[in-house]
């Protein structure tokens, strides 16, 4: 299993409406991708700024692949997420999972 992390940062008075946009775009594409074992949505207020942070986990690069495309280091964005994001971190972390309980 193959474990892909992301992070954004919003103002914190625009978070709840982010956290829609999420919602909308980056979870239904995870659930829609086969391959995709799972994902965890979360976030966590920074004084005037909020960050979020995804979990997803994959049963292989293929299922990687086929939602991040051929190179999936490079973070997938939604046209959305310009209003929102303070900043966009181009690559993503990916982790293979050995042990789990």
């Amino acid at each position: 299993m193959i474990v892909r992390t992301w992070r954004g940062f919003t103002l914190a008075a625009k978070a709840d409406e982010y956290e829609e946009v999420l919602r909308r775009t980056g979870l239904a594409d995870y659930i829609g991708t086969p391959g995709n074992k799972g994902a965890y949505f979360t976030r966590r207020e920074h004084g005037d700024r909020t960050e979020f942070f995804v979990i997803s986990m994959w049963e292989s690069w293929e299922a990687v692949k086929a939602f991040a495309g051929d190179e999936p280091e490079v973070a997938v964005y939604y046209p959305e997420d310009d209003e929102y994001l303070l900043e966009k971190e181009h690559t993503v972390d990916h982790y293979e999972v050995f042990a789990s309980a």
